[in-house]
């Protein structure tokens, strides 16, 4: 096929412009033994961009997960996001789903490896956008490893932790566990269970009660080992950069609590109670344990718009006072 020389170099041109502000795209970074994958979805001229850090489990980079459904909730604060012109990464985590060639044992990790992950994440954000530094949003587990990343990750804006353990991982399983009446006859197994976990010693399943074998699988054990060895608050005590901390009324997970020691132990950080969001960051109309649950999995309920106005207001706030500091240094 022939084109005329007033053609060709338009067609050029067009072929070499970047995908739209809002489009999703693949996005990959190494991982331990093959590539890490997850959803870019750019941000506006001027606007940041966030990486969402995954809660736990098999919790995929929409926010999905067998135990609770296919709630999207990831994917639609993304999108919610990408409306008001803010970018954003959601990844899987290393051995699930699209990151499974990353680690063959999607259970031999720890959370210092999934800080190595983070900043894997920050730097493939940060060639893709061209944006000098990245905002970690760190969801439930994901942000207990925010706090961690904000220690040592280099190319970070700040970090938003969203539902996040405020105390030890144990305190927060017992919380969780005694807060569920139908928890009554396997309480004391559980509790017993979680004693030894955080003396660092493995739980023998043989007598456990089938309804506990999921939570204390052997597989997950040296997981919980390492993850009680953490204090969120020293962490969050810790965290020089801008931080806001973000606590659902409705959450069944994380309590206020948790919010109240990370507050307490860095007294700088921006903070905001939503009294209707659940740990799904989805708000619920009603006060049973039923409807709570029911949002978890339904794609039809969106996340709070409390929240989106929460994040928006934060992450434009501070990246002007970033990108004040950047030029003032320049």
């Amino acid at each position: 096929m022939k084109y005329s020389l007033g053609i060709l170099p338009l067609l050029i041109a067009c072929a070499a412009l970047p995908p739209a502000a809002g489009a999703q795209e693949a996005l990959t970074t190494p991982g331990p033994e093959g590539a890490l994958s997850g959803t870019l979805i750019r941000p506006a001229e001027g606007q940041p961009v966030v990486l969402i850090i995954p809660g736990s489990g098999p919790t995929d980079r929409d926010g999905n997960n067998p135990y609770y459904g296919k709630g999207g909730s990831y994917r639609l604060l993304a999108e919610a996001l990408s409306a008001r012109g803010i970018g954003s990464v959601r990844i899987d985590k290393r051995g699930m789903f699209g990151s499974k060639a990353a680690l063959a044992d999607a259970n031999a990790v720890t959370i210092a490896d999934y800080v190595a992950d983070t900043a894997s994440w920050v730097a493939a954000t940060r060639a893709a956008t061209g944006h000098d530094c990245v905002w970690l949003l760190g969801h439930s587990e994901g942000g207990l490893v925010a706090l961690a990343a904000a220690q040592d990750v280099p190319g970070l804006c700040g970090v938003a932790v969203i539902a996040a353990p405020g105390r030890a991982l144990g305190d927060v399983l017992r919380e969780q566990l005694r807060a569920n009446p139908a928890n009554a006859p396997i309480l004391d197994q559980a509790l017993g269970a979680i004693d030894r976990l955080e003396a660092g010693q493995a739980v023998d399943v043989a007598n456990l009660h089938p309804a506990l074998l999921s939570l204390f699988a052997p597989a997950v054990q040296p997981f919980l080992i390492d993850m009680m060895r953490y204090d969120p608050a020293q962490l969050a005590a810790a965290t020089e950069l801008p931080l806001l901390i973000v606590q659902g009324g409705k959450d069944l997970q994380v309590t206020a609590a948790d919010a109240a020691a990370l507050r307490a132990a860095q007294p700088g950080a921006q903070t905001a109670d939503l009294p209707d969001m659940n740990h799904a960051l989805k708000d619920v109309a009603g006060d049973t344990r039923a409807e709570n649950m029911a949002a978890y999995g339904d794609p039809d309920v969106p996340v709070s718009p409390a929240l989106v106005d929460t994040l928006v207001a934060f992450l434009e706030d501070e990246n002007a006072d970033t990108d004040t500091n950047t030029e003032a240094t320049r």
